[in-house]
């Protein structure tokens, strides 16, 4: 969770405020849905449109961000109205909590799976779309005439916990927001077109698709809303009392030995503290020397006589600012702002591109980088040798930040390269930075500098452009892997091409280990070549299965299968007595959508209709539990609140531990299950065989209560 978010969260507890005090009193909310009702089918519009939303379909209410909300599974809100709602210009905003998000095809907003809010029909007749997408991502979609989808992979949504999505649309830019925090924009004109389709919160009205989690605090406005004002909804007020929108902005670079701080004051302010320093820890403690002074105005110069930092601000140095609001009226006061930074850039060149020590950099590749301050021209000096590079001095100057290095230049070879900046009467001399061109292997998993590692790592990467085998080197030892040969201990495997994969075998815990991969052709005179030299950290843990080593191979007619998933985890697919299902029915075969770690986790379908069931994985490794001084079974797990509620075990042969929730079924998100090896009464933990996850009651002497859902798995560890 976000420092900011968990400031909300706090204020709201703090001031005693509701999200519900600011519904009606802003002309331009068309719609606001609270979900405080905390029971029944119809849910009430808090604003003064004086709508109400039936809910259809499978719902629960649950505890929300504010007061109670609805947990969705197979349903969805249906407004009573549509007209209302047409709107040219829109915000839509939502605190939302997923259990779980559905890939989906994102370039179709009438097939998402994940909508929070729709005004939306069958494909064609939508106007708005606000919805979740497979890649922790957000998807916004207005029709103004062309279907606008902004689609933002990756922006940081997260299942299991609360946060806040709001859509904007101001006739001219979309823009998608993540707890108050713009994410993505696109530039579009025109208004939304209207249509008749009723609005709905968690699904379409049309089809059975829905969201599937938490909705709370549905809010719709006729304009859109600046980031402060999003802000401010958020947080469930009719103000703010953090200071914010600084200027400089967070993080940004100042060209300037002095500056004006100001911000945007809080809602309840009367006077501001301002703290200013170079130690970020020093800032925000308040350290002694950084607090400049309580100010009326909500603006201050630095880097004058007088002023913090009176010599000026200094080139290459971070500065660091936090304003807290005060108001002695209010009992919450003072309000500790976030800190704020900015930097001063440094006198030399700076940010190269390629960053120095990229791998696989392409052969005509161009050298950027930031000039320096005040820098009017550049030096830049480059070879395959750091020493003639570090050494150079009287290079011809130059005005443009970028260099074309002569070509061609040479597969998996490194190159050095330094810019001096000349600033009249001063050269600054320049860092030496390198790259090494493509050619080596690449993309190595464990991604170079991993830690938390599998102590039984699979590493695995991509193909240098010439090779036509691989040899692979791993060891503890930095130098020794960088310097070994074929003859060294370090040397472990070769692999042909197609098979860039190696299994490390059982590493030690909480070690840093080292690998490279050498490209090898015997008929290109460049070969071998050496490849970059990685490492990862190995975790404090044992893996029992992680189900990434998982394959979708399907054997030949009459032939076993091998490695799929329900080739390890024997299931009930076909007995009458077991209503255990693990993976999908067609490839990929486990999960790789809904996953804790890792690419993969184990989905699992039940039918406690009068059985129980189970799924059993004979071990391999780790038979022995005790070793490493490992006490306890960690488990992961994913139930859905639509579930049936049922109890979930866990066995060694016939030791049987459950939950400690009965229904553990229902419970959203991901859910650590940690187990302490003791309570497998009576099982040898020298040598455990196998280990059993069911639904229900193991050997029950009567039928238990029955359903069917699904359960996901991951990660299942023998920690200390």
């Amino acid at each position: 969770m976000s420092r900011r978010l968990a400031y909300f969260i706090s204020f709201v507890f703090v001031c005693g405020l509701h999200a519900s005090n600011a519904a009606g009193q802003d002309e331009h909310l068309v719609l606001y849905l609270s979900f405080d009702e905390g029971s029944g089918t119809v849910t009430q519009d808090r604003s003064e449109t004086g709508l109400q939303a039936t809910l259809e379909g499978s719902y629960d209410w649950t505890t929300g961000m504010f007061g109670q909300a609805v947990a969705f599974t197979d349903g969805r809100a249906v407004l009573s109205e549509s007209d209302p709602l047409d709107l040219p210009q829109i915000t839509v905003m939502a605190w939302v909590n997923p259990a779980s998000i559905v890939a989906t095809l994102a370039s179709n907003h009438w097939e998402n799976l994940n909508s929070i809010y729709g005004k939306a029909g069958s494909a064609g007749d939508d106007s708005v779309v606000l919805s979740l997408t497979g890649d922790d991502g957000i998807h916004f979609y207005v029709d103004q005439g062309a279907n606008n989808n902004l689609i933002v992979p990756d922006a940081g949504v997260r299942t299991g916990e609360w946060q806040h999505v709001t859509g904007t649309y101001d006739g001219t830019v979309m823009r998608v927001f993540l707890n108050g925090e713009q994410v993505g924009e696109l530039a579009v004109t025109g208004d939304i077109i209207a249509n008749p389709i009723l609005p709905t919160v968690g699904g379409r009205s049309d089809t059975a698709v829905s969201f599937d989690g938490a909705i709370d605090e549905v809010r719709v406005y006729n304009q859109a809303l600046t980031a402060d004002e999003i802000l401010s909804s958020m947080a469930g007020s009719e103000g703010l009392p953090l200071a914010r929108t600084p200027d400089p902005q967070d993080g940004a670079v100042v060209e300037a030995t002095w500056a004006n701080l100001s911000w945007k004051a809080g809602d309840f302010a009367v006077s501001h503290d301002l703290y200013f320093g170079t130690a970020f820890d020093d800032v925000n403690d308040g350290a002694e020397g950084t607090f400049a002074g309580n100010l009326a105005a909500t603006f201050q110069v630095v880097g004058f006589p007088g002023f913090s930092a009176p010599d000026g601000l200094q080139p290459g140095t971070t500065y660091y600012w936090r304003v807290d609001e005060v108001n002695d009226a209010n009992a919450a006061s003072p309000w500790k702002g976030d800190v704020w930074s900015f930097s001063i850039p440094p006198r030399t060149a700076y940010a190269p591109a390629p960053a120095d020590g990229a791998e696989s950099v392409a052969l005509d590749a161009e050298l950027n980088w930031a000039g320096g301050f005040g820098a009017k021209l550049h030096a830049v000096y480059f070879s395959d040798n750091f020493d003639d590079v570090n050494a150079a001095t009287g290079g011809p100057l130059q005005a443009d930040p970028f260099f074309m290095p002569p070509s061609p230049l040479e597969l998996a070879k490194t190159y050095y390269w330094r810019v001096d900046e000349f600033d009249p009467p001063n050269t600054y001399k320049g860092t030496v930075w390198s790259f090494r061109t493509e050619g080596t292997a690449a993309n190595p998993d464990p991604a170079k500098g991993a830690v938390g590692v599998s102590p039984t790592p699979i590493l695995k990467w991509t193909p240098g452009s010439l090779a036509v085998s691989h040899e692979v080197y791993l060891g503890a030892d930095a130098d020794a892997v960088k310097n070994a040969g074929k003859t060294s201990p370090e040397y472990k495997a070769a692999a042909a091409l197609g098979e860039e994969i190696y299994d490390a075998g059982r590493l030690e815990l909480e070690t840093t280990y080292y690998w490279r991969i050498d490209e090898v052709n015997s008929t290109n005179p460049g070969s071998p070549w050496i490849g970059n030299l990685w490492s990862f950290t190995t975790g404090d843990f044992l893996v029992v299965d992680d189900f990434e080593s998982y394959d979708d191979v399907d054997p030949l007619p009459g032939q076993p299968g091998i490695n799929r998933i329900f080739d390890k985890w024997i299931d009930g697919f076909g007995t009458l007595t077991n209503g255990a299902v693990v993976g999908n029915p067609l490839p990929p075969y486990a999960e790789q959508t809904i996953v804790h770690g890792g690419a993969q986790s184990m989905n699992y379908a039940y039918d406690n209709t009068n059985k129980t069931s189970e799924a059993t994985f004979t071990l391999a490794y780790p038979r022995d539990w005790t070793e490493e001084g490992v006490t306890k079974l960690s488990l992961w797990f994913r139930g859905a609140s639509g579930n049936p509620a049922d109890r979930m075990f866990v066995a060694l042969g016939n030791a049987v531990v459950y939950h400690d929730d009965a229904s553990a079924t229902q419970m959203p998100g991901w859910n650590e299950w940690v187990i302490d090896l003791t309570e497998f009464a009576g099982v040898n933990l020298i040598n455990v065989n196998t280990i059993t996850i069911g639904i229900g009651t193991k050997n029950p002497g009567a039928p238990g209560p029955g359903g069917t859902g699904t359960m996901h798995f991951d990660d299942i560890r023998l920690i200390r």
